[in-house]
């Protein structure tokens, strides 16, 4: 597969940028410098950026993003969140790394045997009826898992149970390089928005800041449908 192998675009840089800026800004008006939750914002942005485009690289700065999150939304009392990445987003992103080598990606043009190989992964698409599976299976999930954390206190047990679900879901499609995933992320992401958006009326710690980070997620993740409609094309 001979594809343009340049990996930022004028669009991801202003995403990055723009999440960057976004921080400062906030930290201005508010009179606060929250720093972990600036961190944390930045690298999610940098790492869905990179899973857009189909580059490797995408697992380093999820390793410092997962790992601050688990800790923020601990805080909030998100409890499923604070789960999704402590236990499962943390190690996926050791297995994601290792899944992505085998489907092709590489972590520079030299390491590939060929001059031109393009350095992104190998993108795949599932069949109509694989899709009718995981949407099923998806809402069943997701209703349960509400449930479980309705009983455990959890404030918003619906929501948090829709960003835990599809997400470890969508990382795992992510891993295995399904471009399905990207719907689920979009699902995802607008619901975070709405979920942190209640913590910021509630007054919770780096809750406007997570707003910030789920909207450039969210804007990423409708880039990344289109690049990977591109990548999965005939893929299998």
């Amino acid at each position: 597969m001979k594809t343009d192998s340049k990996i930022l675009s004028l669009y991801d840089i202003c995403l990055i940028a723009g999440v960057i800026i976004t921080n400062i800004v906030y930290s201005v008006v508010t009179g606060t410098a929250d720093v972990i939750g600036s961190l944390a914002g930045i690298a999610g942005v940098c790492c869905v950026v990179l899973v857009a485009k189909g580059s490797i690289w995408n697992y380093a700065f999820g390793l410092v993003n997962v790992s601050l999150y688990a800790l923020i939304s601990y805080k909030a009392s998100l409890y499923g969140d604070a789960a999704l990445n402590a236990l499962y987003y943390l190690p996926m992103q050791f297995i994601g790394w290792w899944q992505w080598r085998k489907r092709g990606a590489a972590t520079s043009r030299a390491a590939s045997t060929e001059p031109d190989h393009d350095v992104r992964v190998r993108a795949r698409r599932m069949s109509g009826l694989q899709r009718v599976v995981l949407a099923l299976f998806s809402a069943a999930l997701v209703f349960a898992g509400g449930l479980l954390l309705e009983r455990l206190g959890d404030p918003q047990p619906y929501k948090d149970s829709a960003t835990t679900v599809l997400s470890i879901i969508a990382q795992a499609l992510m891993a295995l390089a399904f471009m399905e995933q990207w719907a689920l992320w979009i699902i995802t992401n607008v619901i975070s928005v709405a979920m942190w958006s209640v913590c910021v009326a509630r007054g919770e710690e780096h809750a406007g800041l997570m707003v910030i980070m789920w909207l450039f997620y969210l804007l990423n993740s409708l880039n990344g449908l289109r690049v990977w409609l591109k990548l999965s094309k005939g893929g299998a």
